[in-house]
């Protein structure tokens, strides 16, 4: 999968849901790694305000929507058109802007999705982010919760439900792509109850909300309007969660569950996920030399050395790697691996044999990854010393390390740690055959 931005230029207008305010947007391509960017052209200098986590402007400043600033200078009501940006797979476009928010069109992202596609997509030639969820993550507040589970896909699955009959009890889910979401949720509009809209109007805001660009019920139904579907309040909070993930810079594969969440929650899932993944590449990554392209190997690139396959690859990433002399694995342990199912039930704990296959495979990628290797396959002949120290347990992460002892034209003989926060949980010495595929 490549990273993507749009073949040309275009412009939209409309005006703003809360501000009231006409606005005019221009789309323009943009170059790999740089991400979705506004520009602010109504500022002196044009400022500009990059999509990202750490310029979240917090809801008790900017209430019922997404909205991010840098320095005063502030873009608001951002979440639809990022959600149409993440099902479209646009990496990196530039959006030009006169005015302090986007347009709310008729409400969803129809109107984005529909304009961004009819001037075409291209790929850019470089990898696109994604970052696989390594473990369970959730927030709650307030009887609103939403979490995060590990998957190889990514999905999406939400519970509405609200004190009012028509927005009891809805339960969504979707496996999310661009089909499905230009299909099943680019069209639904955001909504609000009747006693909600006169609220926000006395506090200024939802000047430019109308029947025709919001469902509001009231008491008996929706006022002066008809749904989309039946559902159509759920699937519009699947959206703005699409919109609000978007700001962490890339995709993700993992299972989103979400119960009555809105913006404020969304965003602290976001925060969540960025620390896991910061975490998993922080400390020690510093790759001397890499056979794939960037710093360090991931799953793919292990494939591309390493015979294994699912469920039996147990390394999911190298993130040090020299030549001859050592390298350095990440293995996170979650509660879906097959072998928790039985061994030790109802007291998970890591196979010890598992922990030395791991530290082997480590080891294979080490000696394999070498050109004058490629095409060879490295096999256990020996294996001695070996010492486990502490039960490895769901939620660990493993950091492999291996050290080159002896290395010939024919085999290698290494000695191999595990650690778990610092602290050895196993070692070995091991010793393999190179021998041709």
């Amino acid at each position: 999968m490549e990273q993507r931005t749009i073949k040309k230029s275009v412009e939209l207008s409309g005006v703003g849901l809360h501000t009231g305010v006409s606005v005019n947007l221009k789309f323009k391509p943009a170059p790999t790694n740089t991400g979705v960017n506004f520009i602010r052209v109504d500022i002196k200098d044009s400022p500009m305000v990059k999509a990202d986590i750490n310029n979240i402007i917090c809801q008790e400043k900017s209430p019922r929507r997404t909205s991010i600033g840098i320095n005063g200078v502030e873009v608001h009501t951002i979440e639809h058109l990022m959600a149409a940006l993440w099902a479209l797979g646009i990496d990196n476009i530039i959006i030009e802007t006169d005015g302090p928010e986007l347009p709310g069109l008729d409400g969803s992202a129809k109107d984005f999705i529909d304009i961004l596609k009819k001037i075409g997509i291209e790929d850019q030639g470089i990898p696109k982010k994604i970052y696989q969820v390594k473990s369970p993550l959730w927030v709650e507040q307030d009887g609103a919760m939403i979490m995060v589970l590990p998957d190889d896909n990514f999905r999406v699955s939400y519970t509405l439900n609200y004190e009012h009959p028509l927005l009891k009890a809805q339960y969504i889910s979707f496996t999310v792509d661009e089909g499905v979401f230009t299909k099943e949720i680019a069209t639904a509009r955001t909504f609000c109850l009747e006693k909600e809209a006169n609220e926000l109007r006395k506090k200024g805001l939802g000047k430019g909300a109308n029947y025709d660009n919001t469902v509001v019920v009231g008491e008996g139904g929706v006022i002066d309007n008809e749904l989309r579907f039946e559902d159509e309040f759920a699937r519009h909070k699947i959206l703005d969660l699409l919109g609000d993930l978007y700001l962490l810079g890339y995709s993700i594969r993992g299972h989103i569950i979400a119960m009555r969440s809105g913006h404020p929650l969304n965003v602290q899932l976001v925060e969540k996920i960025n620390n896991q993944r910061e975490k998993l590449q922080a400390g020690g990554i510093k790759a001397v030399y890499v056979e794939a392209n960037g710093n360090i190997l991931d799953s793919m690139d292990i494939q591309k050395i390493l015979p294994h396959r699912y469920p039996f690859l147990l390394v999911d990433k190298i993130i040090e790697i020299e030549p001859d002399k050592k390298a350095v694995g990440i293995k996170n342990v979650t509660m879906n691996e097959q072998f928790f199912t039985g061994h030790f039930p109802g007291r998970p704990v890591m196979p010890g044999v598992l922990i030395v296959e791991a530290m082997a495979q480590v080891a294979g990628v080490l000696l394999l990854n070498k050109k004058e290797n490629t095409g060879k396959y490295a096999y256990f002949i020996s294996l001695d010393n070996v010492k486990f120290r502490k039960t490895v347990v769901p939620g660990d992460q493993l950091r492999l390390e291996v050290e080159v002892v002896k290395l010939r034209s024919k085999t290698g003989q290494v000695h191999t740690r595990a650690l778990v926060d610092g602290a050895i949980v196993s070692e070995a010495d091991l010793m393999f055959a190179l021998v041709d595929a």
